[in-house]
């Protein structure tokens, strides 16, 4: 199990846990990011990553990827 920040780009991941408060939790379910769902990271921009979760393009902070355990 490794934060989402660390896993490779175009390799598709199986979300096992996400971590924070349970607002962050919320926040990052609203926008797909359920555990048992499949993430995959498309590109990183200026600290931000681009990720494919549930066949839509998400840009989050590598803060927040660091929550997501795949």
């Amino acid at each position: 199990m490794i934060p989402l920040v660390l896993a490779n780009a175009g390799e598709e991941n199986i979300i096992i846990k996400v971590g924070g408060s349970a607002e962050v939790r919320k926040h990052l379910a609203d926008l797909g990011f359920v555990p048992g769902g499949t993430v995959s990271i498309i590109s990183e921009i200026g600290g931000n990553l681009i990720v494919n979760v549930k066949d839509s393009r998400v840009a989050i902070s590598r803060e927040m990827a660091g929550k997501i355990m795949v």
